[in-house]
């Protein structure tokens, strides 16, 4: 029996050995009967994997917000139609390239997963090729995987109505083509119309450090202000080894003043947002607090954030409320605001809101590249998850003892790895991260950053609209 189980295994890791050795990428086929109006530019055709999948396809020479032209898909009213227009373009392993495109849809709605463009790295001969291995990585041990293909993410949509789509990728070191894949899939009745394509080669991009920070305090709860003082001389700390990003505690002037949150919640901005303001600009370093808001008779759990010029760059209400905030008559938030900052996007959610997917989920919807997240405390496994689901980098910052084995204070990498931690009270960790870097597996998912944005599932009552089969 041993013996059998051996030998099952080592025919296994042959197998696989063989497909990784070997990948072929299948090329669908392309379409004969399709309707086709207009001529399509040099290179470019209609695809579809099946003629049964065949949706219509068209060209419009003068479309697209430039006139530039538009390659124009369009849906029956079935949902399993998937089509799309691709091209070859040659490429040099190593070098850096750039996708840009304009799409408009009509009647798709979940454009974020019908409406795509795809690239895909192949070689001379039409086989997938290997993704490179990062320098650093190159001596450690594992299978390299294959270059996954890329998803090139949306960006702003004019009053038109066209969105840009963009990318930048280096391409793999095997890879002399890529394909590039204009996509309406799974829209029934449909329409999507891509223009402006361009896939050329460009310089690479600079990369973008950050130092991110967390404070490992808790305050004594003298007096609301009281708490705000103490962490004056740990923000000057963090701001001395160069942090871009501090984030403190959840709720901070309540912190031990035993008083409810309606007694010291204060206006937005406010005092405490005007102190750790007024300390941001002192340092020149982006500060995140937490502190409960009175908006006339309605009482948030907010997460601030202060800029390094002193203003209040935005804020975010707490969504998700544990039945004890409830019970004290907090009101939930709504919304998941995205902030712009001089380093890059930032998200922040509150301590609860931690404990489900989608608060997370939907700040990396927003393009945040960075979460922060005071929280007073919470399973930990959760701050992996949020950050390796979403591939952000996430810094908690907790209340709870280190040796406690529950939260931690923490930056935590795209891999759900705590990068930095504080292991003692008052301690500052800090972790330094590379916004461009994407983040490498050997078990290789590709770019899972873009890949969320592409993959993940339309709200439920969407899916219920689309598979309804008369699409309506």
């Amino acid at each position: 029996m041993t013996r059998i189980l051996k030998a099952v295994r080592l025919a296994a890791t042959i197998t696989f050995a063989s497909f990784i050795a070997n990948p072929v990428y299948a090329e669908p086929t392309a379409v004969q009967s399709a309707k086709v109006i207009g001529e399509y530019p040099a290179g470019w055709e209609p695809t579809s994997h099946r003629d049964e999948t065949m949706p219509q396809f068209s060209y419009e020479s003068q479309g697209g917000p430039r006139h530039q032209g538009a390659f124009v898909i369009t849906s029956s009213d079935s949902i399993g139609e998937n089509g799309w227009f691709q091209k070859s373009f040659p490429v040099v392993g190593g070098k850096y390239v750039r996708f840009t495109a304009d799409r408009k849809t009509s009647q798709v709605s979940a454009p974020f997963r019908s409406a795509v463009a795809r690239i895909v790295w192949l070689d001379a001969k039409g086989k997938a090729v290997l993704a490179k291995v990062p320098t650093r990585l190159e001596s450690t041990p594992g299978m390299v995987p294959l270059a996954e293909p890329e998803h090139p993410l949306d960006k702003e949509t004019t009053p038109e109505g066209w969105t840009h789509v963009e990318g930048t990728y280096q391409v793999p070191p095997d890879a002399t083509q890529a394909i590039v894949e204009l996509h309406l899939q799974w829209a029934p009745k449909g329409t999507c119309k891509w223009s402006g394509v361009r896939f050329e080669e460009t310089p690479a991009p600079p990369s973008r450090k950050v130092r991110l920070a967390t404070i490992h305090h808790v305050p004594i709860g003298k007096s609301p202000r009281a708490n705000c003082e103490e962490f004056a001389p740990f923000i000057a700390e963090a701001a001395k080894q160069h942090a871009d990003l501090v984030v403190l505690g959840e709720t901070v002037p309540y912190v031990g003043v035993k008083k409810q949150p309606h007694e010291v919640a204060e206006s937005v901005p406010g005092p405490t947002t005007d102190y750790f303001a007024s300390l941001a600009k002192q340092h020149a370093i982006h500060i995140v607090v937490g502190l409960y808001e009175r908006d006339d008779h309605i009482v948030y759990n907010v997460a601030a954030l202060l800029g390094p010029d002193g203003n209040l760059i935005g804020k975010y209400r707490k969504v998700c409320l544990p039945h004890r905030e409830i019970e004290q008559g907090v009101t939930p938030g709504k919304d998941f605001p995205v902030f712009q900052t001089k380093f890059g996007k930032v998200g922040l959610m509150v301590c609860y809101d931690g404990f489900f997917p989608e608060v997370a989920r939907e700040l990396t919807n927003g393009g945040a590249e960075v979460i922060a997240w005071p929280v007073w405390g919470c399973n930990p496994l959760l701050a992996q998850a949020r950050a390796c689901e979403n591939h952000v980098y996430l810094v908690s910052n907790t209340f709870c003892d280190a040796k406690a084995n529950w939260t931690i204070s923490a930056v935590y990498n795209h891999a759900g790895e705590p990068i930095a931690k504080a292991n003692n009270w008052d301690e500052i960790a800090i972790a330094e991260v590379d916004l461009n870097e994407r983040h490498f597996w050997r078990n290789n998912l590709g770019d899972f950053h873009s890949m969320v944005q592409r993959h993940r599932p339309p709200p439920a009552h969407e899916v219920e609209l689309q598979t309804k089969p008369d699409g309506n």
